[in-house]
Protein backbone atom coordinates (compact mmCIF):
# COMPACT_ATOMS: atom_id res chain seq x y z
CA UNK A 1 0.00 0.00 0.00
CA UNK A 2 2.77 2.41 1.03
CA UNK A 3 4.73 1.51 -2.12
CA UNK A 4 1.68 2.16 -4.29
CA UNK A 5 1.14 5.56 -2.61
CA UNK A 6 4.81 6.44 -3.11
CA UNK A 7 4.54 5.57 -6.82
CA UNK A 8 1.38 7.71 -7.15
CA UNK A 9 3.15 10.63 -5.49
CA UNK A 10 6.17 10.24 -7.81
CA UNK A 11 3.88 10.16 -10.85
CA UNK A 12 2.04 13.24 -9.59
CA UNK A 13 5.34 15.11 -9.12
CA UNK A 14 6.38 14.13 -12.68
CA UNK A 15 3.07 15.38 -14.10
CA UNK A 16 3.26 18.64 -12.13
CA UNK A 17 6.93 19.18 -13.13
CA UNK A 18 6.17 18.48 -16.78
CA UNK A 19 3.16 20.78 -16.61
CA UNK A 20 5.24 23.53 -14.98
CA UNK A 21 7.97 23.13 -17.59
CA UNK A 22 5.42 23.25 -20.41
CA UNK A 23 3.79 26.34 -18.89
CA UNK A 24 7.18 28.03 -18.43
CA UNK A 25 8.08 27.15 -22.03
CA UNK A 26 4.78 28.60 -23.22
CA UNK A 27 5.38 31.85 -21.28
CA UNK A 28 8.91 32.01 -22.74
CA UNK A 29 7.72 31.59 -26.33
CA UNK A 30 4.79 34.00 -26.08
CA UNK A 31 7.02 36.58 -24.41
CA UNK A 32 5.06 37.08 -21.19
CA UNK A 33 6.50 40.35 -19.79
CA UNK A 34 6.06 39.59 -16.09
CA UNK A 35 7.40 36.03 -16.44
CA UNK A 36 10.55 37.33 -18.15
CA UNK A 37 11.12 40.22 -15.72
CA UNK A 38 10.25 38.41 -12.48
CA UNK A 39 11.19 34.76 -13.08
CA UNK A 40 13.15 33.91 -16.22
CA UNK A 41 15.73 36.73 -16.36
CA UNK A 42 16.56 36.66 -12.59
CA UNK A 43 16.96 32.86 -12.80
CA UNK A 44 19.26 33.11 -15.84
CA UNK A 45 21.30 35.82 -14.09
CA UNK A 46 21.88 33.50 -11.13
CA UNK A 47 23.15 30.74 -13.44
CA UNK A 48 25.07 32.63 -16.14
CA UNK A 49 27.81 35.26 -15.78
CA UNK A 50 27.23 38.74 -17.22
CA UNK A 51 29.50 38.54 -20.29
CA UNK A 52 28.53 34.92 -21.09
CA UNK A 53 24.87 35.95 -20.91
CA UNK A 54 25.56 38.84 -23.29
CA UNK A 55 27.32 36.58 -25.83
CA UNK A 56 24.52 33.98 -25.60
CA UNK A 57 21.81 36.64 -25.99
CA UNK A 58 23.45 37.96 -29.18
CA UNK A 59 23.74 34.39 -30.53
CA UNK A 60 20.11 33.49 -29.71
CA UNK A 61 18.70 36.73 -31.14
CA UNK A 62 21.03 36.36 -34.14
CA UNK A 63 19.42 32.96 -34.80
CA UNK A 64 15.98 34.57 -34.61
CA UNK A 65 15.13 32.71 -31.39
CA UNK A 66 13.03 35.50 -29.91
CA UNK A 67 9.60 35.52 -28.25
CA UNK A 68 6.54 35.93 -30.47
CA UNK A 69 5.73 39.59 -30.98
CA UNK A 70 2.22 40.37 -32.17
CA UNK A 71 2.26 44.09 -31.35
CA UNK A 72 1.70 46.29 -34.39
CA UNK A 73 3.38 49.70 -34.19
CA UNK A 74 0.63 52.36 -34.32
CA UNK A 75 0.96 55.46 -36.53
CA UNK A 76 1.44 57.60 -33.39
CA UNK A 77 4.85 55.99 -32.76
CA UNK A 78 6.25 56.72 -36.22
CA UNK A 79 9.03 59.32 -36.28
CA UNK A 80 10.55 61.05 -39.29
CA UNK A 81 13.91 62.61 -38.53
CA UNK A 82 17.47 62.66 -39.94
CA UNK A 83 15.83 62.20 -43.35
CA UNK A 84 14.78 58.70 -42.24
CA UNK A 85 11.53 57.01 -41.28
CA UNK A 86 11.41 55.15 -37.94
CA UNK A 87 8.41 52.84 -37.40
CA UNK A 88 8.84 53.44 -33.68
CA UNK A 89 11.29 55.50 -31.62
CA UNK A 90 12.74 52.65 -29.52
CA UNK A 91 16.20 51.50 -30.62
CA UNK A 92 18.81 49.09 -29.31
CA UNK A 93 21.88 51.03 -28.16
CA UNK A 94 25.40 50.34 -29.40
CA UNK A 95 27.33 47.92 -27.21
CA UNK A 96 24.81 45.08 -27.45
CA UNK A 97 25.42 43.90 -31.03
CA UNK A 98 29.04 44.98 -31.22
CA UNK A 99 29.89 42.98 -34.36
CA UNK A 100 26.64 43.23 -36.37
CA UNK A 101 25.62 39.61 -35.78
CA UNK A 102 22.00 39.95 -34.67
CA UNK A 103 20.45 42.81 -36.67
CA UNK A 104 17.50 40.92 -38.14
CA UNK A 105 16.67 39.23 -34.83
CA UNK A 106 16.66 42.63 -33.10
CA UNK A 107 14.11 43.98 -35.60
CA UNK A 108 12.06 40.85 -34.85
CA UNK A 109 12.13 41.76 -31.13
CA UNK A 110 10.34 45.00 -32.08
CA UNK A 111 13.07 47.65 -32.11
CA UNK A 112 12.40 50.58 -34.46
CA UNK A 113 16.09 50.88 -35.28
CA UNK A 114 19.28 48.96 -34.58
CA UNK A 115 22.70 50.42 -33.89
CA UNK A 116 25.70 48.10 -34.21
CA UNK A 117 29.19 48.65 -32.81
CA UNK A 118 31.26 50.24 -31.53
CA UNK A 119 33.44 49.05 -34.44
CA UNK A 120 37.16 49.91 -34.56
CA UNK A 121 39.34 49.83 -37.72
CA UNK A 122 41.50 46.87 -36.63
CA UNK A 123 40.13 43.92 -34.66
CA UNK A 124 40.91 44.20 -30.94
CA UNK A 125 40.23 42.10 -27.86
CA UNK A 126 39.22 44.89 -25.50
CA UNK A 127 40.09 44.88 -21.80
CA UNK A 128 40.91 41.77 -19.74
CA UNK A 129 37.99 39.79 -18.24
CA UNK A 130 36.02 40.07 -16.02
CA UNK A 131 34.85 43.37 -17.53
CA UNK A 132 31.05 43.36 -17.09
CA UNK A 133 29.33 43.51 -13.70
CA UNK A 134 25.64 43.38 -12.87
CA UNK A 135 24.49 45.65 -10.07
CA UNK A 136 21.29 43.68 -9.54
CA UNK A 137 20.19 45.65 -6.49
CA UNK A 138 20.34 48.84 -8.58
CA UNK A 139 19.04 47.51 -11.94
CA UNK A 140 22.35 48.65 -13.40
CA UNK A 141 25.47 47.37 -15.13
CA UNK A 142 29.10 48.49 -15.01
CA UNK A 143 31.16 47.58 -18.06
CA UNK A 144 34.75 48.16 -19.08
CA UNK A 145 34.72 46.17 -22.33
CA UNK A 146 37.11 48.65 -23.99
CA UNK A 147 35.81 48.47 -27.58
CA UNK A 148 36.25 44.73 -28.17
CA UNK A 149 35.64 44.64 -31.91
CA UNK A 150 35.79 42.34 -34.94
CA UNK A 151 37.23 45.25 -36.96
CA UNK A 152 35.94 47.08 -40.02
CA UNK A 153 36.57 44.40 -42.66
CA UNK A 154 34.70 41.58 -40.88
CA UNK A 155 31.84 43.94 -40.01
CA UNK A 156 31.71 45.17 -43.61
CA UNK A 157 31.51 41.61 -44.98
CA UNK A 158 28.81 40.66 -42.48
CA UNK A 159 26.66 43.75 -43.18
CA UNK A 160 27.27 43.63 -46.93
CA UNK A 161 25.87 40.07 -47.02
CA UNK A 162 22.53 41.34 -45.70
CA UNK A 163 22.53 44.68 -47.55
CA UNK A 164 19.50 43.88 -49.79
CA UNK A 165 17.51 42.81 -46.71
CA UNK A 166 18.53 46.01 -44.89
CA UNK A 167 17.45 48.17 -47.82
CA UNK A 168 13.96 46.64 -47.50
CA UNK A 169 13.97 47.14 -43.71
CA UNK A 170 15.07 50.77 -44.07
CA UNK A 171 12.28 51.47 -46.59
CA UNK A 172 9.82 49.93 -44.13
CA UNK A 173 11.01 52.33 -41.39
CA UNK A 174 13.64 50.18 -39.67
CA UNK A 175 16.99 51.97 -40.15
CA UNK A 176 20.47 50.68 -39.30
CA UNK A 177 23.01 52.81 -37.43
CA UNK A 178 26.73 52.08 -37.25
CA UNK A 179 28.78 53.30 -34.29
CA UNK A 180 32.45 54.03 -34.97
CA UNK A 181 35.40 54.13 -32.58
CA UNK A 182 39.20 54.25 -32.52
CA UNK A 183 41.67 51.49 -31.73
CA UNK A 184 43.17 51.64 -28.26
CA UNK A 185 46.77 51.88 -29.50
CA UNK A 186 46.06 54.16 -32.46
CA UNK A 187 48.22 57.28 -32.64
CA UNK A 188 45.84 59.00 -35.07
CA UNK A 189 42.22 59.04 -33.87
CA UNK A 190 41.08 61.10 -36.85
CA UNK A 191 42.39 58.54 -39.35
CA UNK A 192 40.53 55.76 -37.47
CA UNK A 193 37.18 57.52 -37.71
CA UNK A 194 37.74 58.44 -41.38
CA UNK A 195 38.48 54.81 -42.20
CA UNK A 196 35.25 53.82 -40.43
CA UNK A 197 33.24 56.31 -42.49
CA UNK A 198 34.85 55.17 -45.74
CA UNK A 199 34.37 51.41 -45.14
CA UNK A 200 31.01 51.32 -43.36
CA UNK A 201 29.37 54.61 -44.40
CA UNK A 202 27.87 53.06 -47.58
CA UNK A 203 26.11 50.40 -45.46
CA UNK A 204 24.72 52.75 -42.80
CA UNK A 205 21.48 54.71 -42.57
CA UNK A 206 23.26 56.85 -39.97
CA UNK A 207 26.76 56.95 -38.48
CA UNK A 208 27.77 57.65 -34.88
CA UNK A 209 31.12 59.11 -33.88
CA UNK A 210 31.71 57.67 -30.42
CA UNK A 211 34.04 59.99 -28.49
CA UNK A 212 32.62 59.25 -25.06
CA UNK A 213 33.34 55.68 -23.94
CA UNK A 214 35.12 55.88 -20.58
CA UNK A 215 37.00 52.62 -21.28
CA UNK A 216 39.45 53.75 -24.00
CA UNK A 217 42.28 55.91 -22.61
CA UNK A 218 42.15 59.50 -23.86
CA UNK A 219 38.98 59.02 -25.92
CA UNK A 220 36.86 61.50 -23.97
CA UNK A 221 39.48 64.20 -24.62
CA UNK A 222 38.14 64.27 -28.20
CA UNK A 223 35.05 66.04 -26.78
CA UNK A 224 37.17 69.17 -26.18
CA UNK A 225 36.15 72.06 -28.45
CA UNK A 226 39.21 72.29 -30.74
CA UNK A 227 39.67 68.50 -30.97
CA UNK A 228 35.98 67.90 -31.64
CA UNK A 229 35.75 70.61 -34.31
CA UNK A 230 38.76 69.23 -36.17
CA UNK A 231 37.55 65.61 -35.94
CA UNK A 232 33.96 66.32 -37.00
CA UNK A 233 35.07 68.61 -39.83
CA UNK A 234 37.12 65.72 -41.27
CA UNK A 235 34.38 63.15 -40.67
CA UNK A 236 31.71 65.26 -42.40
CA UNK A 237 34.06 65.88 -45.33
CA UNK A 238 34.68 62.12 -45.64
CA UNK A 239 30.94 61.43 -45.41
CA UNK A 240 30.24 63.96 -48.18
CA UNK A 241 32.87 62.29 -50.38
CA UNK A 242 31.13 58.88 -50.24
CA UNK A 243 30.16 57.63 -53.68
CA UNK A 244 26.58 57.03 -54.78
CA UNK A 245 23.44 58.09 -52.95
CA UNK A 246 24.76 57.11 -49.56
CA UNK A 247 25.36 60.26 -47.51
CA UNK A 248 24.35 59.02 -44.06
CA UNK A 249 23.62 61.55 -41.31
CA UNK A 250 26.39 61.84 -38.70
CA UNK A 251 25.67 61.95 -34.96
CA UNK A 252 28.06 62.40 -32.04
CA UNK A 253 27.76 60.31 -28.89
CA UNK A 254 28.60 62.35 -25.79
CA UNK A 255 29.23 61.58 -22.14
CA UNK A 256 26.88 62.52 -19.30
CA UNK A 257 29.90 63.64 -17.24
CA UNK A 258 30.48 67.00 -18.92
CA UNK A 259 30.91 70.46 -17.44
CA UNK A 260 28.50 73.26 -18.40
CA UNK A 261 31.26 74.73 -20.58
CA UNK A 262 31.87 71.36 -22.31
CA UNK A 263 28.19 71.13 -23.21
CA UNK A 264 28.13 74.68 -24.55
CA UNK A 265 31.26 73.96 -26.62
CA UNK A 266 29.75 70.77 -28.09
CA UNK A 267 26.51 72.61 -28.94
CA UNK A 268 28.52 75.38 -30.65
CA UNK A 269 30.60 72.93 -32.69
CA UNK A 270 27.71 70.71 -33.88
CA UNK A 271 25.62 73.77 -34.77
CA UNK A 272 28.49 75.48 -36.60
CA UNK A 273 29.49 72.38 -38.62
CA UNK A 274 25.98 71.13 -39.36
CA UNK A 275 26.32 67.81 -37.53
CA UNK A 276 23.02 65.95 -37.86
CA UNK A 277 22.45 64.83 -34.29
CA UNK A 278 23.59 63.99 -30.77
CA UNK A 279 23.43 60.68 -28.92
CA UNK A 280 22.84 61.60 -25.28
CA UNK A 281 24.38 59.87 -23.46
CA UNK A 282 27.04 57.24 -22.99
CA UNK A 283 27.66 55.51 -19.64
CA UNK A 284 28.77 57.51 -16.60
CA UNK A 285 31.96 57.28 -14.56
CA UNK A 286 30.13 58.88 -11.63
CA UNK A 287 28.68 56.68 -8.87
CA UNK A 288 25.40 58.09 -7.51
CA UNK A 289 25.00 57.97 -3.71
CA UNK A 290 21.97 55.68 -3.94
CA UNK A 291 23.90 52.66 -5.33
CA UNK A 292 23.40 49.60 -3.12
CA UNK A 293 25.15 46.73 -4.91
CA UNK A 294 28.53 45.53 -3.53
CA UNK A 295 30.00 45.72 -7.08
CA UNK A 296 29.32 49.47 -7.31
CA UNK A 297 33.01 50.39 -7.03
CA UNK A 298 34.13 48.38 -10.06
CA UNK A 299 35.90 50.58 -12.64
CA UNK A 300 34.00 51.31 -15.85
CA UNK A 301 30.89 52.96 -17.24
CA UNK A 302 27.65 52.71 -15.28
CA UNK A 303 24.39 52.20 -17.20
CA UNK A 304 20.77 51.44 -16.31
CA UNK A 305 18.39 52.95 -13.79
CA UNK A 306 20.95 55.11 -11.88
CA UNK A 307 21.97 56.83 -15.16
CA UNK A 308 18.40 57.77 -16.08
CA UNK A 309 18.01 61.22 -14.50
CA UNK A 310 21.56 62.32 -15.38
CA UNK A 311 21.08 61.43 -19.06
CA UNK A 312 17.60 63.00 -19.20
CA UNK A 313 18.89 66.26 -17.75
CA UNK A 314 21.74 66.19 -20.33
CA UNK A 315 19.12 65.69 -23.10
CA UNK A 316 17.20 68.69 -21.71
CA UNK A 317 20.32 70.85 -21.60
CA UNK A 318 21.54 69.92 -25.09
CA UNK A 319 18.06 70.58 -26.55
CA UNK A 320 18.17 74.04 -25.00
CA UNK A 321 21.71 74.77 -26.16
CA UNK A 322 20.96 73.66 -29.74
CA UNK A 323 17.57 75.47 -29.66
CA UNK A 324 15.80 72.24 -30.59
CA UNK A 325 17.30 72.30 -34.08
CA UNK A 326 19.43 69.15 -33.86
CA UNK A 327 18.04 65.61 -33.55
CA UNK A 328 18.72 64.10 -30.14
CA UNK A 329 18.66 60.38 -29.33
CA UNK A 330 18.10 59.88 -25.59
CA UNK A 331 19.93 56.95 -23.98
CA UNK A 332 20.28 55.89 -20.35
CA UNK A 333 17.99 54.03 -17.97
CA UNK A 334 15.02 53.59 -20.31
CA UNK A 335 13.02 50.66 -18.90
CA UNK A 336 9.38 51.81 -19.26
CA UNK A 337 7.11 53.94 -21.42
CA UNK A 338 7.33 56.65 -18.76
CA UNK A 339 11.15 56.67 -18.96
CA UNK A 340 10.96 57.03 -22.75
CA UNK A 341 8.33 59.77 -22.48
CA UNK A 342 10.48 61.77 -20.05
CA UNK A 343 13.37 61.78 -22.52
CA UNK A 344 11.06 62.67 -25.43
CA UNK A 345 9.47 65.56 -23.52
CA UNK A 346 12.99 66.72 -22.57
CA UNK A 347 13.92 66.92 -26.26
CA UNK A 348 14.75 63.45 -27.64
CA UNK A 349 13.18 62.47 -30.98
CA UNK A 350 14.29 58.85 -30.49
CA UNK A 351 15.44 56.76 -27.52
CA UNK A 352 17.63 53.70 -27.06
CA UNK A 353 17.95 51.05 -24.38
CA UNK A 354 20.29 48.21 -23.52
CA UNK A 355 20.49 47.50 -19.78
CA UNK A 356 16.69 47.06 -19.48
CA UNK A 357 16.98 44.22 -22.00
CA UNK A 358 19.39 42.39 -19.69
CA UNK A 359 17.00 42.68 -16.73
CA UNK A 360 13.60 42.27 -18.40
CA UNK A 361 14.38 40.35 -21.59
CA UNK A 362 13.02 40.99 -25.12
CA UNK A 363 9.38 41.60 -24.02
CA UNK A 364 10.50 44.93 -22.48
CA UNK A 365 10.50 46.46 -25.99
CA UNK A 366 6.79 45.81 -26.60
CA UNK A 367 6.00 46.87 -23.02
CA UNK A 368 7.70 50.26 -23.54
CA UNK A 369 5.99 50.83 -26.90
CA UNK A 370 2.56 49.96 -25.53
CA UNK A 371 3.01 52.21 -22.49
CA UNK A 372 4.35 55.05 -24.64
CA UNK A 373 1.39 54.77 -27.02
CA UNK A 374 -0.95 55.07 -24.01
CA UNK A 375 0.95 58.02 -22.50
CA UNK A 376 0.82 59.95 -25.78
CA UNK A 377 -2.99 59.54 -25.82
CA UNK A 378 -3.34 60.51 -22.16
CA UNK A 379 -1.19 63.63 -22.58
CA UNK A 380 -3.01 64.75 -25.72
CA UNK A 381 -0.32 64.09 -28.33
CA UNK A 382 -1.22 62.50 -31.65
CA UNK A 383 2.39 61.48 -32.31
CA UNK A 384 5.84 61.19 -30.73
CA UNK A 385 7.03 64.17 -32.81
CA UNK A 386 4.39 66.39 -31.20
CA UNK A 387 5.72 65.48 -27.76
CA UNK A 388 9.41 66.14 -28.53
CA UNK A 389 10.61 69.02 -26.33
CA UNK A 390 7.13 69.53 -24.79
CA UNK A 391 8.68 70.36 -21.39
CA UNK A 392 10.44 73.38 -22.92
CA UNK A 393 7.23 74.77 -24.39
CA UNK A 394 5.48 74.47 -21.06
CA UNK A 395 8.12 76.54 -19.28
Amino acid sequence: MAGHLKKQLKDAVKVISSGSLLFASYLTVVGDERFYANQLMPMLQRIVGAETAHVLAVKMIGLGLVPLNRYQDPASLEVNTLGLKFKNPIGIAAGFDKHGEAVDGLYKVGFGFVEVGTITPKPQEGNPKPRVFRLTADHAVINRYGFNSCGLITAQQRLKAREPAQQEQSKAGLPLGINLGKNKLSQDAGADYLEGVKVLGPLADYLVVNVSSPNTPGLRNLQGKAELRQLLHMVLKERDALQGESKPPVLVKIAPDLTTQDKQDIADVVTELGVDGLMVSNTTVSRPEMLQDPQKSEVGGLSGQPLKDLSTSTVREMYNLTKGKITIVGIGGVASGQDAMEKIRAGASLVQLYTALTYQGPPVVTKIKRELEQLLKEQGFSSVSEAVGADHRGS
